[in-house]
């Protein structure tokens, strides 16, 4: 009924409310409603603050496509594609991997990969090198965060590679990824291939010219590079000599390890030694308080002594089983059944059969069994719902149990939502466990699968990515050529497919299916105009319009220009006629159809084409929108194709302008992978003892969580940075006025008046005592706690601040200068509010003179001041000499709208108290970052 229902739920929700990391969302009405509002909440989340992609008011407004706003990607990359999903993938990835608390005497590894850092150039890649289980994952994370730690100029790029043939080791989507990478961090926005083989071709050169635009070193890391499909062919670019501030490192298992690598500079990882492994098994049994005698200790410790039981995932997966049974059951027995496993494999089946015995019905543990094997033999895993609808007996309740115990017991984890193996033993144990019958049980299991998400391909609302992932993968797998042929020419699966940026996973599907090139564009082709016929009604036109532009990009990405045009014409016409021609769409058309043009050396074409597209853009989203600055890199390189070079540089720096100020003000990717840097100081700097420099860069973070109007974590951080400022530099210093006034804005802007005074009367306290009468500083605090108190009505204060104002602009500019005159009409302005036109008579024709002697006769500024001189002379019953003056303020006004082609200035732009706090200006004027 709206009100909170009782105390402790009043609490709940004003401790979360402390919280840096909770959301609460305030909801009253229906169950549906509200988990939607749940789900654009979580979504924009991921997309703006993990992400970083910008989410525009226009983008969020339904523009008849449901997936106008899931294509973030294009603001930031041009035409290059960009999968949410295996980004994500990656951070959990990493995060899996650096979750142990152990270090497992890593330093002696630390200092080596240091030294290669540090070393100097050409160096060769370096070997991370171990058997399964040996830790190689968990040191590379780990060196990883204290790299980010102590080097925040390093640039790192990381990349986890899972279970071979899932997607993340697929060597395309991985250079795809590394190469996005480096050109978010350079600022760069230009066109990138999707064709595999020149990707991996131009994976060098890209290297070079985008580690000499970066300042500090680049470390690329990839883990268990050999379960990389085809690693030695995909990753030539590993043998050529690398750029000079580049360093690679890479971890392989040492049976697997291809022959040419081995000459290598290696860090083989060592077995753990004894002191490691008591360590690591002490840790977990303390975790489940757990108290081991010396008897069972030494008993371990002799255990624990050859190759196979002395790594890291054989110690982690012994001492969880101890602690498991060690509350409840016998840690003699338990720790006599390990003894006879003398592997992980076989250790982890001891794990799976305690599982089992915990279970209390024989469906339990079918159940069990099936979900073991249906998640083997899937292409990236399963989710959770999509278990219990492949098996309806399953309940909620029993699959959270077992999950449970399956993730503690480091069978399972998680990636993406969906379920999967944790290691590769993980997995080879359910294969000689479960799948005795071989191939058949494997095909059986696949078959399931299949009919699941075939299922699923009878509506195109239900095709969504899990379906595009794992059904034309399954049909490969098991070779029907046929079936895959047909689940490819399902529409919403290709452009699915396509549209996350798998080109290479859906050519390698044609591939197999035996289509060149030419035949595969005529199938999709016959296809669409076979759907477009179904077609009926404005939704299903802008989907097909939608269908059509997928098919010409991927036939553009083919190389295919003549076939490329026709779908991507057909796309623009449907837009035209079942949007309007001047929607966001049509430029998006317009846009990909000149692109085709201008790799087909139709330069004339494509500059129409591309003007079309900015007149439009500029139209829907304003002059300053990341999609305007798309349309000016576009037509930039156009003309650089052309040597018009002077043409070229004055659209880039316009479309470069417009990427900043988005970037400052929304903080697009790039803006955010820097603010990502500096957060993960953040404990450090919070934890950590007091010092200025802690205190200014936790003063930057809160401007920066301000900006992107997180404000509730900007306040935690403006408080932070002004205690710390109070204990190590003292109340009366000039940086804790600056945090004073900081924290007054993000007052402000949340409407807490009386504490944004209160702060901003602090603040002026401060500088008026410790800095100059004419200091920009004290000019600052002034101006923003006169229009404060002027909206707030105390309008008696803020006389005395605008007469300041006033005095402080004269000191610093001279009388005469125009900024002085704005400070004028500021307070004639109040004066007016207080009904005292007689003191504000003489300030407005004081501005007047200013302003004609500065910008001449004819300046939309004179003009306002002369519109406001005729209302006082109106005001004053002087109604001849207010016509006179409001003729002339007409004539200026007239004259302005002819030069600028009927787009007049604001009415506003003479007064410095109508700019809102959050202008288009640099932010630098409302939020103080500091003096480096």
């Amino acid at each position: 009924d709206g009100r909170v229902s009782s105390v402790s739920v009043q609490q709940l929700i004003e401790q979360i409310s402390y919280m840096t990391k909770a959301k609460v969302i305030d909801h009253i009405g229906g169950v549906e409603e509200g988990v939607y509002e749940i789900y654009k909440c979580v979504e924009k989340i991921i997309k703006q603050d993990i992400l970083g992609c910008e989410m525009t008011e226009l983008e969020g407004k339904d523009l008849g496509n449901k997936e106008e706003s899931t294509t973030p990607e294009e603001e930031v990359f041009g035409d290059v594609l960009w999968d949410a999903h295996d980004e994500q993938e990656q951070m959990e990835a990493f995060q899996q991997a650096s979750n142990s608390t152990c270090e497992l005497g890593f330093e002696k590894y630390f200092e080596r990969l240091n030294d290669l850092v540090a070393a100097p150039a050409p160096i060769p890649p370096l070997l991370v090198s171990g058997g399964p289980g040996s830790g190689k994952s968990l040191l590379l994370s780990k060196w990883i965060q204290l790299q980010q730690k102590h080097s925040p100029n390093a640039l790192i790029l990381y990349h986890f590679v899972g279970r071979p043939m899932s997607t993340s080791s697929e060597s395309a989507l991985i250079i795809k990824r590394l190469t996005l990478k480096l050109m978010q961090h350079s600022w760069l926005v230009s066109p990138l291939t999707l064709d595999p083989a020149k990707l991996l071709e131009e994976f060098p050169r890209w290297l070079e010219k985008l580690s000499a635009r970066h300042q500090g070193s680049i470390i690329i890391i990839i883990d268990s590079i050999d379960q990389i499909q085809q690693a030695e062919k995909h990753m030539k670019w590993l043998i050529d000599p690398l750029p000079v501030n580049v360093r690679v490192i890479v971890s392989v298992n040492v049976e697997t390890c291809p022959q040419a690598w081995r000459l290598w500079p290696t860090l083989h990882l060592d077995p753990l030694n004894s002191k490691d492994v008591k360590s690591l098994i002490s840790a977990e049994c303390n975790s489940a308080n757990v108290k081991l005698t010396k008897e069972q200790e030494k008993k371990l410790e002799r255990h624990c002594r050859s190759a196979t039981t002395c790594n890291a995932l054989y110690v982690t997966l012994l001492g969880k089983t101890i602690a498991c049974v060690g509350s409840t059951g016998n840690i003699d027995e338990t720790l006599q059944q390990c003894c006879q496993c003398q592997d992980t494999v076989s250790l982890y089946r001891l794990v799976l059969r305690s599982v089992q015995e915990s279970l209390r019905s024989d469906k339990e543990k079918g159940l069990l069994r099936e979900i073991l094997c249906v998640i083997g033999v899937s292409h990236n895993g399963v989710s959770e719902s999509e278990l219990m609808e492949l098996y309806p007996e399953l309940s909620s309740a029993v699959l959270a149990s077992l999950v449970h115990s399956l993730h503690k017991m480091c069978l399972l984890t998680y990636g993406c939502g969906l379920l999967k193996f944790q290691h590769l033993q993980a997995w080879e144990m359910v294969r000689l466990e479960y799948m005795e019958g071989g191939e058949n049980v494997v095909s059986a299991y696949r078959q399931k699968l299949v009919e699941y998400f075939t299922m699923q391909l009878s509506s195109r609302d239900r095709v969504t990515w899990r379906s595009a992932d794992e059904l034309p993968w399954l049909f490969q797998q098991q070779g029907d050529k046929q079936k895959l042929r047909k689940c490819l020419l399902n529409l919403f699966v290709s452009q699915n497919l396509y549209k996350r940026g798998h080109f290479a996973e859906l050519l390698s599907y044609w591939q197999l299916v035996g289509k060149d090139k030419s035949s595969m564009a005529a199938e999709y082709f016959d296809s669409l105009k076979e759907y477009e016929k179904s077609c009926e009604g404005e939704e299903s036109m802008i989907c097909l319009a939608d269908l059509y532009e997928t098919l010409g990009r991927f036939l553009k990405d083919l190389g295919l220009l003549s076939q490329a045009v026709a779908p991507l014409q057909r796309s623009l016409e449907i837009r035209e006629t079942a949007l309007d021609p001047d929607h966001p769409r049509v430029a998006q058309s317009l846009h990909q159809l000149a692109g085709v043009y201008v790799q087909w050396k139709k330069f004339g074409n494509a500059e129409q084409l591309y003007k079309q597209a900015l007149e439009i853009s500029e139209n829907a989203y304003g002059a300053e929108h990341s999609r305007v600055a798309r349309e000016l890199d576009a037509l930039a390189t156009l003309y650089q194709k052309q040597n018009k070079y002077e043409q070229a540089e004055q659209l880039r720096k316009k479309s470069f302008k417009i990427r900043q100020k988005a970037a400052r003000r929304k903080g697009s990717l790039c803006g955010f992978a820097l603010l990502r840097q500096r957060a993960l100081q953040l404990e450090e700097l919070t934890l950590g003892k007091d010092a200025p420099d802690n205190a200014r860069t936790l003063n930057e973070l809160g401007v920066l969580y301000y900006l992107q109007n997180n404000l509730e974590t900007a306040e935690l951080f403006l408080k932070r940075s002004l205690e710390m400022r109070e204990r190590v530099l003292g109340p009366d210093h000039p940086d804790c006025a600056q945090s004073l006034n900081n924290l007054a804005a993000l007052y402000n802007e949340k409407k807490h008046y009386d504490k944004a005074e209160e702060l901003y009367e602090k603040a002026l306290d401060i500088r008026k005592r410790a800095l100059a009468p004419d200091h920009p500083s004290l000019a600052y605090t002034v101006k923003h706690l006169a229009v404060l108190y002027k909206k707030m009505g105390k309008l008696d204060k803020a006389v005395p601040l605008y007469e300041l104002a006033v005095e402080i602009r004269q000191k610093s500019f001279g009388p005469k200068h125009p900024s002085v005159a704005t400070a004028l009409v500021n307070l004639a302005v109040l004066y007016c509010q207080m009904k005292k036109q007689i003191e504000a008579l003489p300030l407005y024709e004081r501005a007047l003179k200013i302003y004609e002697d500065s910008f001449g006769h004819m300046h939309p500024r004179v003009g306002e001041t002369l519109k406001n001189l005729a209302v006082l002379s109106y005001e004053g019953g002087d109604f001849e000499k207010a016509a006179e003056l409001y003729k002339r303020a007409m004539e200026i006004k007239e004259a302005e709208t002819l030069l600028i082609g009927g787009k007049a200035t604001s009415r506003h732009s003479s007064s410095g108290d109508t700019f809102s706090l959050k202008s288009a200006l640099s932010p630098h004027i409302f939020l103080e970052h500091g003096q480096r």
